[in-house]
């Protein structure tokens, strides 16, 4: 009979480098004071976008592209985060 005490053992994740490439082209009937604020505009853009269109946002253009990195081309903090990943039994 085997023990109830679970041994851990390191779980490979499915879990990689990507560099990933969003060019998005719309036209959206927003607020003035929205667009002086580059962060916040940026902010309303994505939530804009992301609900979808509407008659207050008509899409244009989309384009999305992502490349798999090798581990080795991502900065170092990266790499020690994806290594966490990969032997983190929370994440099974």
């Amino acid at each position: 009979m085997k023990s109830s005490s679970a041994q851990y053992q390191p779980v490979n994740l499915e879990v990689g480098v990507y560099d990933c490439e969003i060019h998005l082209k719309f036209r959206l009937i927003e607020e003035k004071g929205v667009l002086s604020d580059r962060e916040q505009l940026l902010e309303a853009l994505l939530d804009a976008f992301s609900c979808g269109a509407d008659e207050y946002l008509e899409q244009i253009e989309v384009e999305v592209s992502a490349q798999q990195l090798e581990d080795t081309d991502a900065s170092p903090e990266m790499r020690r985060r994806l290594i966490r990943l990969r032997n983190s039994s929370d994440l099974a």
